[in-house]
């Protein structure tokens, strides 16, 4: 396999480090810098988006005729390596890694017209209505009523873990139109407009923020909400099929240019921290052992995103390889937040405010230790839900063992 970038490829790198120098500003950096889960409020990661999409950049896995900018794999990689080395926002959302790509394969040229524009353009926001409560990762399980009108679905019930519902205008949902067959039948994939009359969000303030108002997830309550029989993508009980398709774009992303920046970090930490003999934790054999494996598993990581990147790019599908691909990158992701609050110790333990908070002037003064730590616990805290949500691991292991190894 041959891991050298060619001449075009290197131009293109330099591009990209242009593009970061002009649109990353500083307050975006202390944004992200203080962040605990990427989070930076709706307004600035819009206002990213927006840069990201007037060079054209904001749907980088899109075709041209979407109006995506038809990077190769290995200008997506570059792209992804260079903004990750800066720690910038995520180039994505759900509208365009997820919703975007499904209307594109089952949506109607009107749903196409509708909504593709505004998706690239970072204009509106979406939210995934997935998970609901007492299904757990068994997805085929849910229950979501939707009765078919004369001209509307009519939808009670809720969804939760709803990441920013409280910001999306739209919502992309699976909904049990049919319990007469198997579980997996009877599912419709559904547009949402999360203004329509009846639909309530209520926030989870979940262990990694201290401060309520900032929560990440929530629950969605739908009351006898009508929504037009022309947002049904794909075919009436067959929303399965765009489900299984979504799944992936959610887990079939690169991890290693994240995981190689948060082991940098962590070497950072380690440089700073003592051990339990008194000298930097970073000279001490065990944990040195530690961070050697750590490497050696995101080097393996690396290697595999590679290979299937080079097989993409040769007109091969990922198939069910984006498991292991989700499965490596969510646990290694753990470890090494895992090894974070293990260096800082008992100072990981207080929690710091929030981003908006040291934003709007609370300089947290008083926090014990260094300015790094109160950030490890609520970061290790919040990425358990990595190995849960796109499919638990236990589901990645299942879809590995029949589809790869025929178990």
């Amino acid at each position: 396999m041959d891991l050298t970038f060619n001449s075009g490829d290197e131009a293109f790198r330099t591009e990209v480090q242009d593009f970061i120098a002009e649109a990353y500003t500083d307050d975006l950096k202390q944004r992200m810098a203080l962040s605990r889960n990427g989070s930076i409020g709706k307004d600035a990661i819009q206002m990213w988006q927006r840069r990201l999409a007037k060079k054209g950049w904001l749907g980088i896995n899109w075709p041209t005729e979407h109006g995506g900018p038809g990077f190769s794999q290995t200008q997506k990689y570059i792209f992804d390596i260079e903004m990750s080395k800066v720690g910038a926002p995520s180039a994505g959302n759900m509208g365009i890694t997820m919703c975007g790509p499904v209307i594109m394969e089952f949506g109607t040229d009107a749903q196409k017209a509708e909504h593709l524009p505004k998706i690239r353009a970072g204009e509106i926001w979406w939210c995934q209505g997935y998970s609901e409560p007492g299904s757990g990762s068994d997805l085929a399980s849910l229950q979501l009523k939707t009765e078919v009108k004369d001209d509307h679905f009519l939808i009670n019930g809720s969804k939760t873990w709803t990441t920013y519902a409280q910001y999306a205008d739209w919502m992309f949902c699976l909904c049990r139109t049919d319990n007469s067959g198997k579980k997996q039948q009877g599912i419709s994939f559904i547009l949402i407009d999360m203004k329509a009359p009846g639909i309530t969000i209520d926030p989870i303030v979940t262990i990694d923020q201290p401060v309520a108002g900032q929560q990440e997830v929530n629950q969605v309550f739908f009351d006898d909400v009508k929504v037009p029989l022309e947002n049904l993508v794909g075919n009436l009980n067959e929303g399965w099929t765009c489900a299984k398709y979504l799944l992936q774009f959610e887990r079939g992303n690169s991890h290693a240019p994240a995981l190689h920046r948060a082991l940098s970090g962590l070497k950072k930490i380690a440089s700073q921290e003592t051990s339990g003999r008194g000298d930097r934790l970073i000279d001490d054999p065990d944990f040195r052992m530690k961070l050697a494996d750590a490497h050696r598993e995101i080097q393996s990581i690396e290697y595999n995103e590679l290979r299937i990147f080079a097989e993409l790019n040769a007109g091969q599908a990922v198939g069910a390889r984006s498991s292991m691909l989700k499965l490596a990158g969510s646990e290694m992701g753990q470890k090494l937040q895992m090894l974070g609050v293990e260096a800082a110790g008992y100072y990981s333990l207080p929690f710091d405010r929030d981003t908006f908070g040291v934003l709007d002037g609370d300089t947290n003064e008083g926090t014990p230790g260094p300015d790094y730590a109160s950030r490890l616990a609520p970061t290790y805290f919040n990425h358990r839900k990595t190995t849960i949500y796109g499919g638990s691991s236990e589901v990645q292991r299942m879809v590995m063992a029949k589809a790869i190894l025929g178990l």
